[in-house]
This record gives C-alpha cells, structure tokens and sequence, in this order.
C-alpha cells in the first residue's frame, strides 16, 4: 500500500474511541495480500473509501473520504440538524442499543485482552439520551475562512472552523436560546473572534453550566483583553431578559489572554447574581464554579457512582482513600458509611470545591489533600482499608502504581474514562497480586464514542 493512494474496504471491527479496523486487498505481484488499516471516524459494517495518510513498520492509517455502504447499526436519521459537520457526536445515526452494543464490545475487547476468569457485567446505558450535559464549552469563530461569526462546536475533522450549533440535541433547549442570543447581539455590535494563529481579537469562548437537578443556569463570556467590555454586560442584560427552562443564576465576563486554546481564567468578574450553581447527586448537594471539574451527565453520574459503590460493598469502620479525587464526589458519596475518607486530587480549585461541598452536605470525616498522587503517597502517615482510583484519561503514573499496591488494600475499585489505560494499568496490578473480580461499562456520553468503565479488583493471598 503507497500513501495518498485511495483504497476500499469494509470496517470489521473498532479500536476504542474510534479507530475502525479496515479490511481490504491489495494484489502485488499477482498475489493477493490482505491488510488492515485504522480509519477514524468510522463505524463496524461500513464499507467505505479512504485515501493512505500513515505507513510505518507494517501498520497504516487512513483518512476517510466516503462512506460507500452505511452499516447495519446505522439504523436511523440523525436527530441533530448539525449531524452531517459537527465534530460533536460521531452515533447520530446509531440507535441508542446499538451505541451500547458498540461500547459494550469496545470495553469488553480490550479488557479480555488482559484479564481472564472475570465477570463482565456488560453496560448500563445513560438515564437520559438527549439533554443530558451539564456543560458545553462553546467557541467563536467563523465556519469558513473570512466567513460570517459563528459560535458553537469544531466542524468535522477541522481545527478552525466553527459550526454554529444552535440546535444542539445532547443539552437542553436552554442552551440554545443563550447561544443565539449572545451570537446575535455580537454580530448587531460587530465585534471580533479570537484568532488561534494571529492571536489577534476579542470574542474567545462562551460556557454555558446547567444544573439537571435543580435547573440553575451560570454562563461566562471568555474573551482577551483586545475590545470594550461594555459588550460583555450588554450580553448579561439580554440574558435577564431571557426565558428559561431552568434559573438563569450568574453571568460572568473571564478575561483569557493565553495564547494556547485553552479555557483559562486570567481576571473574572460578576456580571450579573452570583459566581456557581448548585447540582445534586444521590441525595448530595454539590456547589459547583464555571471552572469545576465535574461530571458532564449528572443522571448518569448517579449510575456510574451507585455501580462504584456497590463494587466497593462494606465500609463500615474503614478508612477509604479516594485517589484522584475530584471534586471529592465519591469520597462524599462513601463518607456516610465508612469511619473516614481521605481525597488526594492535583487540582488545587477541585480540593478546596471538595472541603465547601463536604461542609455543605455537614460531614466531618473526609479530608481532601491537595497534591499529586506520586509525592502525596509519601506524606501521608494513614494506612488505608480501602482504595478508590479514579485517575485523568492517561490512567495511573507508572510510579504511583507500585505505590498503591504496596499498601496491600484488600480491594480496589478502579474507575475510568479510558479503557485502554485501564488495561494497561490492569496488567501491572495482576502482576503485584490483584485479580480483577468483575467489571462493567457505564455510557455517560450517548451519541459519542466515549464510555466508562467500572473494575472490581481483589488481593489474592498466597
């Protein structure tokens, strides 16, 4: 196979999050010769046309250019308007059981690879389908080069282009009637975006959080410090004027002159009611920033943190460590029902959210930690029952690992958001003398190729 030459092939199978495995023939010399080639963007069942972007050491990689044959999960139109040049969701065209079944296989696959004598309890779909985030960061921009202002979500497979998303399915209306708002008032004033490569402009990103539970609303108008901020509070006067679903609570202006494309805070100030909102989960009560990390998919963090505890079982007397612990939703989810909860999370913003939610929900035996999990393990004089991991994308530093397992924890549970790191850190735990009892996927993301992945580990005694 030569780069840049264009092949057929039908999609077999699928790489977590979206690697499709494409099977096609190639005749050298009069002999056929049969290759696989990983195609983004694809799904299992699709035959499609693809030209060679990647050749090294016997493995390629292509870049699509047709779907010739849709696939038979592809069972229905796509909801959103925006489906066909939005790189939000790649399932739009996949039925909610098929998305499960896809994920199901994805998860399942890359944990047989390393596990065996485990139960898969298979997955356990998401509340709600559509309208389930909690947060959408939206970008400004134009959706061709020179073209009108646009706001909303990265077009297909580019990096400048913006798609106006002002019919978006996966959030709810609210979200829409903001982001038309705001977009009509900054083409009525004229005003500019932010320029990625001349890094010259004003209008950077706008954040919209909604609380499911309780339907507040925070929104924050992220610009550089290049234009009058008389537009900003224009912004927060149209927006009282709204009519919501939910509580329109705060509205805020963040300057960001950072020239990477990152959503960052250099000064913010409130322009309207307050700076946070408030979310509920499993009868807890979350004060949450326009900054806070939190779960996206609220109804389905409660799916995936009831699965967790019922993995973790008993607690009653333990002292649990929560590593990577967030905003300290777990660790508050456990601290009713175990004697104490210790949180470590490298966020410092995330640990001082945790100790106000904690005090919040009037408990008294957790205590949050801020600081990387590798030195923090070193600190800390506390020999702990339990182990709840739940670590960023990449999974565990490879010398904290060891570290954890040298306490000799009777159980762990490993929660994730990247299977692939999962497997990966599985094999050392094996190796250290965990077995893996069972484990389970938790959709929080439908109509994307994300899932999450619940893991029940046990010391095995020699």
């Amino acid at each position: 196979m030569k780069k840049g030459q264009i092949y057929e092939g039908k999609v077999t199978d699928i790489k977590f999050p979206n690697k499709g495995i494409v099977v096609c023939e190639e005749e050298i010399n009069g002999e056929k010769r049969i290759n696989e080639v990983e195609v983004k963007g694809t799904i299992p069942g699709q035959e499609i046309r693809f030209t060679l972007s990647k050749k090294k050491a016997g493995k390629y990689e292509g870049r699509l250019l047709e779907v010739l044959k849709i696939s038979e999960y592809e069972d229905r139109e796509p909801v959103c308007p925006h489906a066909t040049v939005c790189g939000g969701c790649s399932y739009q065209k996949v039925s909610y059981d098929n998305q499960l079944k896809i994920k199901e296989k994805m998860v399942k696959d890359i944990l047989d690879k390393v596990v065996s004598d485990y139960e898969f309890e298979g997955i356990i779909g998401s509340p709600n389908q559509w309208g389930y985030r909690n947060k959408m960061e939206f970008s400004f921009g134009d959706e061709c080069k020179g073209g009108e202002l646009a706001l909303g979500l990265h077009k297909k497979g580019g990096f400048y282009d913006i798609v106006t998303v002002s019919d978006c399915k996966i959030v709810d209306e609210d979200y829409n009637t903001i982001l038309k708002a705001v977009l009509e008032l900054a083409k009525e004033e004229n005003q500019t975006f932010y320029h990625k490569m001349s890094h010259i402009g004003y209008l950077r990103h706008l954040l919209v959080r909604r609380a499911i539970t309780t339907g507040e609303i925070l929104v924050d108008i992220v610009t550089s410090s290049q234009g009058d901020d008389g537009f900003c509070r224009k912004v927060a006067e149209k927006l009282k004027e709204l009519k919501y679903n939910g509580t329109l609570c705060g509205v805020l202006h963040t300057v960001n002159d950072s020239l990477a494309d990152v959503v960052q805070s250099d000064k913010t100030d409130i322009l309207y009611g307050k700076d946070y909102i408030y979310e509920e989960i499993l009868g807890l009560k979350f004060k949450i920033s326009v900054f806070s990390f939190f779960q996206t998919n609220s109804l389905g963090a409660e799916v995936l943190y009831s699965k967790a505890r019922e993995y973790i079982g008993d607690t009653d007397g333990k002292l649990v460590f929560d590593l990577y612990s967030g905003t300290g939703t777990i660790a508050q989810i456990l601290a009713s029902v175990a004697d104490s909860v210790v949180g470590v999370e490298i966020v410092n913003e995330a640990v001082e959210s945790a100790k106000i939610n904690a005090k919040l929900n009037g408990l008294t035996n957790c205590k949050f930690i801020a600081g990387d999990v590798l030195k923090v393990l070193d600190e800390l004089e506390e020999k702990p029952d339990l182990i709840v991991l739940d670590p960023p994308r990449d999974g565990i530093h490879p010398k904290a690992l060891p570290k954890i397992i040298d306490y000799g924890v009777d159980s762990m549970v490993y929660i994730s958001c990247k299977p692939t790191s999962l497997g990966r850190d599985l094999v050392t735990l094996q190796e250290r003398g965990y077995r893996v009892i069972k484990a389970c996927a938790v959709d929080m993301f439908p109509c994307t190729n994300n899932v999450e992945t619940v893991c029940l580990l046990s010391r095995t005694r020699n």
